[in-house]
């Protein structure tokens, strides 16, 4: 049995509250749109970063593979962001992203440069077929803390 996230290093990174995985989106945009929405409700991120999430969007694809997406902010918007925080929103019915389909979406809020060490986190995650599929499938908040794991764990350095 998964420790309460309060007890776990690094909990704060993705909170069960930020976990969603029953959504709903008709395009791209609504689902960016209801990842940024998140980062505000869990307190990670102003509303002016969700407008600075589409605008990456327009710039270059948050498509990973794997029917993955990792939406996140342009760099002028690290303003908008209050703490480093996840998102992870599963869109069981799928969305269309750009010709991908994409059924799990991974937002990403980070004040500096700590973006790019998640993304690397997240990147060796889905380069496994198995951990990719599992996160897609994912069906209880504890399934994707417990895949997730690795991302959420606090620098050593």
């Amino acid at each position: 049995m998964a420790e309460p996230a309060s007890t776990r290093p690094g909990a704060g990174l993705l909170d069960r509250d930020a976990i969603r995985l029953s959504e709903r989106a008709a395009t791209t945009d609504e689902a960016i749109r209801r990842c940024g929405e998140t980062l505000v409700e869990v307190g990670a991120v102003t509303p002016a970063y969700v407008e600075a999430m589409l605008a990456r969007e327009q710039t270059i694809s948050t498509y990973v593979g794997e029917g993955v997406a990792i939406p996140h902010g342009t760099l002028t918007a690290k303003e908008c962001v209050r703490r480093d925080a996840l998102a992870v929103l599963r869109f069981p019915d799928g969305v269309d992203w750009n010709g991908n389909r994409v059924l799990v979406c991974v937002a990403i809020a980070a004040r500096g440069d700590g973006h790019v060490e998640i993304l690397s986190e997240l990147a060796q995650i889905l380069l496994d077929p198995e951990r990719a599929r599992a996160l897609r499938e994912a069906t209880e908040p504890d399934e994707v803390l417990a895949l997730l794991s690795p991302v959420r764990k606090e620098s050593t350095a």
